[in-house]
């Protein structure tokens, strides 16, 4: 699979924007991380020390009214992105050709603000 994202600075992304999350009510859960070496099925892990070759970064967030956004993020370049933002209101969203960490920030910030209207970490 072709690294097309840095997934250790996505990560580093994702720890930033939490704190701005958490300010705005969201919980934020513990990153996951994949390791493409692994036996199938391949674990989730939450300490990085134990994923040797990442192929994904994951983290899920959960806000009022069991609103949830959930983001896995592969180095090649895509993420599955699932939602609950209401009753009549979850699915997945388009996350296709993602070029590089920015890109990634820029759409977890729309996926954020789609499911719980807080549009960036920072605020």
């Amino acid at each position: 699979m072709d690294r097309i994202v840095d997934l250790d600075e996505a990560a580093a992304v994702l720890g930033r924007q939490a704190v701005g999350w958490r300010s705005a009510g969201l919980e934020v859960g513990q990153v996951t991380w994949r390791d493409i070496q692994a036996s199938w099925p391949q674990p989730l892990e939450t300490d990085r020390a134990r994923v040797h070759d990442p192929d994904s970064v994951g983290v899920v967030l959960s806000g009022p009214g069991e609103t949830e956004l959930s983001v896995v993020l592969f180095r090649g370049g895509w993420a599955d992105v699932d939602y609950i933002a209401g009753l009549d209101d979850a699915g997945s969203l388009p996350a296709s050709n993602i070029a590089s960490v920015a890109d990634f920030e820029a759409r977890m910030n729309q996926w954020v603000g789609r499911v719980f209207g807080v549009c960036d970490g920072t605020q």
